[in-house]
């Protein structure tokens, strides 16, 4: 081998030594931003309503709630935090649902989202079954920055289906003034 071709093989392998290096490196880095962050990675986001509910009987069969990361359960990091029960084959779950969802695109850089199937609950959220969970459904609660609680109530929050308006106000009262 001349010395030429010699000196190409060893800094193409240097190179190459050094991408893996860096590469290691930032895998590295995310898992610790991971690890140290995980409420920034995990929370519920992307929601919106699974197809074909029904909004007049208890016929739909899927939780009404699609989305990323929903088995999060993150709440009082210094953000308000909105938390929405329920199940499926119930038609006033889905119109709360379909409430929360109507009022996620405005909400979704101010607030947190958590969305608990109580019949299929993350081991993270079972703490927030105990704690604001009393049986019936739909229940919303609404936490401060701080975690207080500032609702938390079994129902529908509006008596017309669509009616978000009830909901962005106790949304509202969780933000910072």
């Amino acid at each position: 081998m001349s010395g030429v071709v010699r000196h190409r093989a060893l800094r193409r392998a240097c190179v190459v030594r050094t991408a893996r290096r860096a590469a290691a490196t930032l895998l590295g880095a995310v898992a610790i931003a991971v690890a140290i962050f995980p409420a920034a990675v995990r929370a519920a986001d992307d929601l919106h309503l699974a197809p074909g509910l029904s909004f007049t009987d208890d016929s739909s069969d899927a939780f009404p709630i699609r989305g990323r990361h929903l088995d999060d359960a993150t709440t009082g990091d210094g953000k308000a935090t909105i938390v929405f029960f329920g199940t499926s084959n119930c038609w006033n779950t889905n119109r709360e649902a379909e409430r929360l969802i109507s009022l996620y695109p405005k909400y979704k850089d101010r607030v947190r989202f958590v969305v608990v199937d109580v019949a299929h609950p993350s081991d993270a959220q079972k703490p927030l079954i105990e704690k604001h969970y009393k049986g019936a459904i739909p229940t919303v609660a609404v936490l401060a920055p701080d975690g207080s609680v500032l609702y938390d109530r079994a129902g529908e929050t509006a008596a017309t289906r669509g009616d978000a308006q009830p909901l962005a106000a106790i949304i509202e009262s969780a933000l910072p003034k």
